[in-house]
């Protein structure tokens, strides 16, 4: 299928605006704070959310709106994450009031979302003065002040959107996400916005968005921390007029292809931007009895800390993908094991079944200083592959979270 990158980000497909503003809602920042998504239709939808037993309230308030599979309209804060908070739920749902009344929309179909500082009260007082400023200035070009106002330690804005045809009918995937800490895989572990004018039953959006996570965004990791209150949240609104997506098929196919050209490229950005990352780590996976193996050990070899503090070092310590590998819970043979490592700089063989293979350590530093590293691992157990990202661990990720709340 032919895919095509375009712009405009959440705004790309149809009927579809965004803004972003300062709220004041920031600890101690002038920075963008508070977004707002629109849908001209009610949109079909679908979420998967965090993990953690401790959730923000927001969730618990977005779960409720979206059981019909239906939601027009999106809202999120950045700098006080809602979760542990006095009355959480009762002001998220306000929340969704106030962004109701100023849209035109229903309260019952708003997307709801925050992050930032994990235990701090929320006021809804900057909810209510900023609101409807906000709903005023929703534009078709407003993607990339959305995109600015739910970051919080990430260092760029991570957006996309794509074209492609499904029976014919041009159709459009946006997509704005933040992350950069407490990124670690156990669905969701960001927040991420999807917008379509694809024509789907919010039935089938559902099954699709739940196994896509499971090899994009589920295969990434920063530091291990899984977050309270991440979510990953697709609507579409069928605009695009394609005939109404609700079965198997070539239809549902192109669909899928679409969305995990996305998601796959957002989980690589997110990764890439991870708190004091200075390089990306690919781990490319081959040679699995099956792709659970391979995700849990692709998986496992960006997440090991001692791993990525060697990548920062450009110190190709291959013993240390070997051990990674090793303690993955799962079965399979790591008797035979092949493990390369490769950039833009070079390539490098440093371990044939799983023993040393010769090798000049000035050359693989050379190729580990590069910013993006690929791990290609070979099981040789199987036919199964899988990708993972991670980044390096370097004094920086120390330093951002000691300096977290000042």
């Amino acid at each position: 299928m032919d895919i095509k990158v375009i712009t405009g980000g959440i705004c790309a497909p149809k009927g579809y605006k965004a803004a972003g503003m300062h709220a004041g809602i920031r600890y101690s920042s002038e920075k963008k704070d508070l977004m707002m998504i629109t849908s001209e239709t009610t949109a079909d939808a679908a979420g998967v959310y965090t993990t953690n037993k401790v959730k923000g309230a927001p969730i618990t308030v977005t779960k409720e709106n979206i059981a019909d599979g239906k939601a027009s309209l999106v809202i999120c804060n950045s700098g006080n994450a809602n979760t542990c908070a006095p009355n959480g739920e009762e002001i998220a749902w306000q929340i969704c009031e106030l962004a109701a009344a100023a849209t035109g929309k229903k309260a019952e179909d708003v997307i709801v979302a925050s992050t930032g500082v994990i235990g701090e009260p929320m006021a809804i007082e900057p909810f209510e003065k900023n609101i409807p400023a906000l709903a005023e200035a929703l534009d078709a070009d407003g993607s990339d002040d959305a995109a600015a106002a739910i970051m919080t330690t990430d260092t760029v804005k991570k957006e996309i959107a794509i074209e492609f045809e499904i029976g014919g009918k041009t159709c459009r995937i946006g997509c704005i996400a933040k992350g950069s800490g407490m990124i670690h895989p156990n669905m969701a572990t960001m927040l991420c916005f999807i917008t379509s004018d694809v024509a789907i039953s919010a039935e089938m959006l559902r099954e699709v968005l739940k196994e896509d996570v499971k090899d994009s965004f589920n295969q990434m990791t920063v530091d291990g921390d899984t977050s309270t209150n991440d979510m990953c949240m697709v609507m579409a609104n069928g605009m695009a007029g394609n005939e109404k997506i609700e079965g198997e098929g070539e239809d549902l196919e192109a669909f899928k292809e679409a969305l995990a050209y996305v998601t796959r490229y957002t989980a690589m950005k997110l990764a890439s931007d991870g708190e004091g990352a200075g390089k990306l780590i690919v781990c490319d996976l081959k040679g699995a009895p099956d792709k659970d193996t391979a995700r849990k050990v692709s998986r496992s070899v960006v997440s090991s800390s001692l791993l990525k503090a060697a990548i920062f070092g450009e110190d190709a310590n291959w013993g240390r993908v070997l051990c990674a590998i090793g303690y993955t819970d799962a079965d399979f043979s790591a008797d035979k094991v092949d493990v390369v490592m490769r950039s833009d700089k070079g390539s490098v063989t440093v371990c044939l079944d799983s023993r040393y293979a010769p090798h000049s350590e000035e050359e693989a530093a050379l190729i580990l200083s590069a910013d993006e590293i690929y791990i290609d691992v070979d099981l040789k157990d199987g036919e199964a592959s899988a990708t993972a990202w991670g980044c390096d661990l370097t004094y920086d990720y120390v330093k951002i979270n000691g300096d977290y709340r000042s």
